[in-house]
């Protein structure tokens, strides 16, 4: 097996028109592929093409029903019914590559493999952990020249001097970065997210400022009901960490404070 195999599922039956690439992979509060998962689902977009490699993790999932299969990314494609809007390439899937070699590896061939299909646009979408939980997340960018910034803050994108500090890590970065040595230019939408939960109503946040870029509408109903359980989830826990930490000490009481570096 070479590296990283791109398997071609359904060739479409007229040209992309000038498509942009979505990239949305596990990461951070699950922001990314949530976003990504979602919009697939409501656009809908079709299956395009399916990539396997060995900086995968050596894994295959088995489904209910007993039958298994690899581990993958899978590329998605939708053809706008309107002139009002591009084409779109929708990258999601079970794994980031498990190494940085396998990082840049997977990041490149996809690249080119969208890059012959006409995609010179690239939206990533991720997840910015702050260590505390996030009431109304904001949706903050980082993009691959001045105009592109100057661009994105009139859609309320914040471009913020120390955030993310450290820079972009795994592929909501790279595609961006190594886009540019195809002659793509692009800007990455982080959902902040308190980094505990896989959140929706982050991702929800991301994929309201991205379909106003595009100039889409999708039903958002499904992720709202998501954003609701998950915040019944975490009131549960809350609750039962303060009667476990009513009943300890108050040495060994938990500190309200939920920040960390990370």
């Amino acid at each position: 097996m070479e590296d990283v195999v791109i398997r071609t599922v359904e060739t479409p039956k007229v040209t992309l028109r000038d498509p942009i690439l979505v990239e949305g992979l596990p990461g951070v509060g699950n922001v990314g592929k949530l976003a990504a998962d979602y919009l697939k689902d409501q656009l809908p977009a079709k299956p395009l093409a399916t990539i396997y490699s060995k900086f995968f993790p050596p894994q295959v999932y088995v489904s209910e029903e007993g039958v298994i299969r690899l581990v993958s990314n899978d590329l998605y494609y939708w053809k706008s019914p309107t002139q009002a809007a591009r084409d779109i390439l929708v990258l999601g899937g079970d794994y980031q590559g498990i190494s940085p070699e396998g990082q840049y590896e997977i990041t490149e061939r996809v690249l080119d493999y969208c890059h012959a299909r006409g995609v010179r646009e690239v939206f990533t979408l991720a997840g910015f952990a702050q260590g505390r939980v996030v009431e109304e997340p904001r949706v903050l960018g980082a993009a691959t020249n001045a105009e592109r910034v100057a661009e994105m803050k009139k859609f309320g994108v914040v471009f913020s001097r120390n955030d993310p500090g450290g820079g972009l890590i795994g592929a909501s970065g790279l595609f961006l970065g190594l886009g540019r040595l195809f002659d793509m230019e692009g800007v990455c939408l982080m959902g902040e997210t308190s980094g505990y939960f896989v959140d929706p109503r982050s991702a929800e946040a991301v994929l309201e400022v991205l379909c106003k870029i595009l100039r889409i509408e999708i039903d958002f109903s499904a992720l709202k009901a998501k954003a609701q359980e998950i915040d019944r989830i975490a009131q549960k826990i809350h609750e039962a960490e303060q009667r476990s930490g009513e009943a300890a000490p108050a040495s060994e009481r938990p500190r309200d404070d939920l920040g960390y570096i990370g």
